[in-house]
């Protein structure tokens, strides 16, 4: 309890340094609390965590946004302890930022059985990041006790809890905060925003509406945006719920109804942003984005995604905006380079990410993340570089580190304590506590590469203790282990090609993949129809930050337009919302056609009347195949093809013929496990699920020589490649025999002169 004081003290001393930021709402203002839940399985892990003898602690890190006071908090704990636990003894720790907050005994009766308890966390000692932390002690004798014994256990349930009450702060209208209010990297809630733009917006404000999202979601990353659109009119308040965050989008020509007041919204030369309360609610936060038209507009979100950091006060007149240098293909922040080796300094996420301690240390592991098309065909492998440090096992001929990637085992690796040299062992020994140093090099199998892979490595110590029998009883201290895997080790994807079979759906909504192959979507050519409902806007505006988000970058080269015609020869890949321009489904590689009703149709043959009921459950169908649907009821589609009008490019519809469509694929997008099952060419999307099957003819997109793109092509083709093999094999022996012939000759002529 000594740290109490020091932990309050740096608490208020937090509070007032962000007091220009927020300050407590004045009696005048509405004081509005709300309860939120964070689940230990979108906290930590979505499973189980088991707490044994020698791996007795779990620790569960969640944050609280700037804008917001903790008025209460709870934490929600159900376990299950081994049944060979003695009550009274045995117990839990709760900690709270290293301040204990409670102590559970475990009673008679309660092993073995579900037990759910609530512990009251202090809400004084909240701030932006805070740490949970269950200390488990068991006892399963009163003597001669082994801690790696396996009655020594008790389950943490993944649907625990920790229960917020917060309440909003009153913000000042300053932008020197910004992103906050409306981002804050602390949140681990996905994003949710609101957008006002005026009635029917034209390309221009949906580009601009565009890019300003695809920052958004840049931002948020891994916790995901969403937008909800609305047209002319400000999103209502009301109390009991956390204050809204609104963007709003304005030219002085077409602006939101709201916003008729000019002696309150003046119009604005140039580019303007503007940090403003909401006109019903000071604690809900309006972000004016105003242009004089609609380049100024443009100007003003670039601004925004660019410099947000630099803008301060009320209002910032943006007076120029530098244009980017272009961005190359593959280059995405988010995305692991695969023109060098990378070391794992680049990839680690949070500090610490490297280091493994205990006896049965946790994993430590690496995400890396990679364009879809990177073609590691039948390679060799790729080359992994480990450097680690560790602490000396007591037992060093059972002890391994194991290393995996997605789940699947690559290797083991002794840990001896006889690895490295000792120049490694002399230098490192200066800088770090452990007693060992080693390291190793592997090459990765590229079969298992895909998008996002996760290297993992698990230190595995080996150890004895003393004996646990009562005639001999002996106490044995467990050693703290250390292991370090260094920064300096590398993997290196540099060498290979990019390569791909297209289309691939599922490329597209786990990684965004054609159009993230430039992290600006300088490539990119988005079709809207004209007059789009606000929810067919929003779910542009989803679809754009969810590619943001896989990049890390936002959209800054976006091009929105309504007319196909003036992207038919343009050579950009499409990202098509609401309907398939007329006339596209009479193109060769055309899959889907929309029609009255609802239309769905699967390339070139005699179509499956309505009346008779399909089932679409085959992976593939023939390019001869033809389905169509006709639904009353909610009914969408994601369609990937080769763009009708440029051989190489590709398109991607996400196709609906009104809100209730447009709200499927909006869910989808937000729901991992529907995206699971997107793949192929064609996704239908109903309440039901996602059903998704690979209709017609394939094309590639990238690169590859000529060699090697024919011994791919044929490689499901054995006899072709039998015989292929052949005539090579024969053509070569035709050569070489003709070239004797030729020697043999004139060897002749020479014998004759």
């Amino acid at each position: 309890m000594s740290r109490l004081p020091s932990l309050l003290i740096t608490s208020l001393a937090m509070l007032l340094a962000s007091s220009a930021l927020a300050q407590v709402p004045s009696d005048a203002e509405r004081v509005s609390t709300w309860t939120q839940n964070h689940g230990f399985d979108q906290l930590a892990q979505n499973r189980d965590m088991l707490l044994r003898g020698v791996k007795n602690t779990q620790q569960i890190t969640f944050g609280l946004r700037r804008d917001r006071l903790a008025r209460d908090a709870a934490l929600q704990l159900a376990y299950t302890p081994s049944p060979a636990l003695l009550p009274t003894l045995s117990h839990l720790r709760v900690y709270l930022n290293e301040v204990l907050m409670d102590t559970l005994v475990i009673e008679p009766g309660e092993p073995g059985r579900l037990v759910e308890k609530r512990v009251r966390l202090d809400p004084r000692l909240i701030t932006d990041f805070n740490q949970v932390r269950i200390e488990f002690v068991g006892h399963y004798q009163d003597i001669c006790e082994d801690p790696a014994h396996s009655a020594l256990w008790l389950n943490l349930a993944k649907n625990s809890r920790v229960e917020l009450t917060e309440q909003a702060l009153a913000l000042s209208n300053d932008l020197s905060h910004f992103p906050l209010p409306f981002f804050d990297r602390n949140d681990n809630q996905p994003l949710q925003l609101d957008m006002v733009l005026a009635r029917e917006p034209g390309p221009a404000e949906l580009q601009a509406a565009g890019v300003l999202a695809s920052y958004f979601g840049s931002l948020a990353g891994w916790r995901s945006a969403g937008f909800e659109v609305s047209y002319d009119s400000l999103p209502a308040v009301g109390r009991g719920q956390p204050p809204g965050r609104i963007l709003v989008l304005a030219t002085n020509e077409r602006r939101p109804a709201f916003m008729r007041d000019n002696r309150r919204f003046p119009p604005v030369k140039g580019a303007e942003v503007r940090l403003m309360g909401h006109p019903d609610d000071s604690l809900t936060k309006l972000l004016l984005v105003q242009g004089e038209d609609d380049e100024q507009l443009g100007r003003a979100v670039r601004a925004l995604a660019l410099g947000g950091k630099l803008l301060r006060g009320e209002r910032a007149v943006i007076e120029e905006v530098q244009p980017l240098a272009p961005r190359q293909p593959y280059d995405a922040p988010n995305w692991t380079p695969t023109d060098r080796p990378v070391r794992f300094a680049e990839l680690v996420e949070y500090p610490g990410q490297l280091r493994a301690s205990g006896l049965i240390p946790e994993p430590v592991e690496l995400t890396v993340r990679l364009p879809p098309d990177l073609f590691v065909w039948q390679n060799e492998g790729i080359p992994l570089q480990t450097r680690y440090r560790y602490t000396t096992p007591s037992a060093e001929d059972d002890s391994r580190l194991n290393i995996s990637l997605n789940g699947e085992f690559i290797g083991s690796l002794p840990l001896n304590g006889e690895q490295g040299s000792q120049l490694e062992r002399l230098r490192l020994a200066v800088t770090a506590n452990e007693t060992t140093n080693a390291h190793d090099r592997l090459m990765v199998p590229s079969i298992k590469i895909g998008a996002r892979n996760v290297i993992r490595y698990d230190f595995n110590f080996a150890t004895t203790f003393g004996s646990a029998q009562p005639e001999r009883c002996q106490t044995t201290l467990v050693v703290d282990s250390q292991a370090v895997i260094d920064e300096n080790s590398s993997i290196d994807f540099s060498g290979y090609y990019h390569f791909k079979a297209m289309p691939d759906l599922s490329a597209f909504v786990h990684s965004g993949f054609p159009f993230s192959r430039m992290a600006d979507l300088s490539d990119t050519m988005v079709l809207m129809p004209e007059a789009p409902s606000p929810l067919l806007t929003g779910l542009m505006l989803d679809t754009l930050a969810r590619i943001s988000a896989h990049t890390g970058y936002p959209a800054m080269a976006l091009q929105v337009t309504h007319k196909a015609a003036e992207v038919r020869d343009r050579d950009a890949d499409w990202l098509v919302f609401g309907q398939l321009p007329a006339g596209m489904e009479q193109a060769p590689s055309a899959n889907l056609e929309p029609s009255a009703g609802w239309l769905l149709q699967a390339a070139n043959a005699t179509p499956v009347q309505a009346a008779t009921p399909q089932r679409l459950n085959q992976d593939s169908f023939a390019a001869e195949a033809r389905v169509t649907v006709s639904a009353a009821g909610p009914l969408a589609a994601l369609v990937g093809m080769e763009s009708p009008y440029v051989a190489g490019r590709s398109l991607v519809a996400l196709l609906g013929n009104g809100d209730q469509d447009y709200e499927l694929l909006r869910q989808a997008l937000h729901d991992e496990a529907r995206l699971g099952d997107v793949f192929g060419s064609l996704a239908l999307v109903r309440e039901s699920g996602v059903h998704s099957q690979l209709v017609g003819e394939q094309y590639f997109v990238g690169y590859l020589p000529w060699w090697l793109k024919l011994w791919y092509l044929l490689s499901p083709h054995p006899v072709w490649l039998a015989l292929l093999s052949a005539l090579g094999a024969l053509l070569l022996a035709v050569l070489l025999w003709r070239s004797l012939r030729w020697l043999a000759h004139r060897r002749e002529l020479g014998d004759e002169d």
